[in-house]
C-alpha cells in the first residue's frame, strides 16, 4: 500500500524581520500547500495564511458534501478532484481580494500558491505565482510547475538567456497572484505517484538562493526531514535574502502506520 511521509519547515530568512509565507500539511486530507505572501503593511502573511485555510476548508466541505455550494457563480464538476483543487484556489482568491476591498491596510494583497492535493494514487499539483513543485524520480529531478513570472515568461519566449534570468533585477516579479485580483486562474496538472517518488514545494526563498543541481543533491541524499533542514540552513548561508519555506513528500510502502503518514 502506497503512502505518503511529510516534512515542512519555514524560516524568516537572514534579511526579513517578519515570515510571510505559510504552509500546511494535512495528511489525512491529501493536501499540502505552500504560499508566499505579499503587499501592505499586514498583507503578505495574512493572503498567504488565509490562503492555505481557505483552500483547507473548501476541500474538506466538499469531502464531506460534493454537491456543497461555497460560491454560486463558481461551476464545478465535484467528482472531478483537480477541479475542487482548482475551485478551492478560487474561492481562496476572491476572499483575499475581497478583505483587501474592505481593509485599507492590506490593499494590494496577494500570495502564490502551489499544492498537491492526493487521492487514490494521483496528485493533482496546482499552482499560482513562482513558488515552485519539483519531482525526484528515478534519481531525476525536475521542476513540474511553471512559473507565472515576468523573467520566466521573457525565457518561455526566447528574449532572454536562462544566464540572463538568474540575474535579471525584475526577477521577483510575478504576473499572477492569489488574491490581488478577483479571480485566478491555477495551472493544474495530474501526477500519478509512484513508490519512491519525492516531491518538494517551495517558496522563492529558496530556489533564488540555491540552485536547482543543488536542490536535487540535497532531495537525494537523506531522509525529507534532514532534507528540509538543510535546505533552509543552505539559502541562508547563501544569503537568505527572502523568507524560506519548504514542504517535502516521500512516497512509499510500509506495513507500520505513523502521523506522518498518508494513505493514498
Amino acid at each position: 500500500m502506497l503512502k505518503i511521509h511529510s516534512a515542512g519547515r519555514s524560516d524568516v530568512g537572514k534579511k526579513r524581520e517578519k515570515n510571510e509565507d505559510s504552509f500546511l500539511i494535512d495528511e489525512d486530507l491529501g493536501l499540502f500547500v505552500v504560499a508566499d505572501g505579499m503587499g501592505g503593511h499586514l498583507g503578505g502573511e495574512y493572503a498567504s495564511q488565509l490562503a492555505v485555510t481557505t483552500i483547507k476548508e473548501v476541500l474538506q466541505i466538499l469531502d464531506e458534501d460534493p454537491e456543497a455550494t461555497l460560491v454560486s457563480e463558481l461551476e464545478i464538476d465535484p467528482n472531478n478532484m483537480g477541479e475542487r483543487f482548482r475551485y478551492a484556489i478560487r474561492v481562496a482568491c476572491m476572499k483575499i481580494f475581497e478583505e483587501a476591498t474592505h481593509d485599507p491596510t492590506l490593499r494590494g494583497m496577494g500570495t502564490t500558491t502551489v499544492g498537491l492535493f492526493v487521492r487514490h494514487n494521483v496528485g493533482y499539483l496546482a499552482n499560482v505565482g513562482d513558488s515552485r513543485c519539483y519531482q525526484l524520480r528515478h534519481g531525476k529531478v525536475q521542476q513540474l510547475s511553471i512559473d507565472h513570472s515576468l523573467v520566466s515568461e521573457q525565457l518561455r519566449a526566447g528574449l532572454i538567456t536562462l544566464q540572463d534570468a538568474q540575474s535579471h533585477k525584475y526577477k521577483n516579479i510575478i504576473t499572477r497572484s492569489v488574491g490581488y485580483q478577483e479571480d485566478v486562474e491555477s495551472d493544474l496538472w495530474e501526477v500519478d505517484l509512484q513508490l519512491g517518488d519525492r516531491y518538494l514545494l517551495c517558496t522563492d526563498g529558496l530556489t533564488n538562493m540555491i540552485s536547482d543541481e543543488n536542490i536535487g543533491k540535497a532531495l537525494k541524499s537523506t531522509n525529507i526531514e534532514t532534507a528540509s533542514r538543510s535546505l533552509i540552513n543552505e539559502a541562508n548561508k547563501n544569503g537568505g535574502d527572502d523568507n524560506i519555506t519548504v514542504v517535502l513528500l516521500e512516497v512509499y510502502e510500509d506495513e507500520e502506520g505513523s502521523e506522518q503518514e498518508q494513505t493514498v
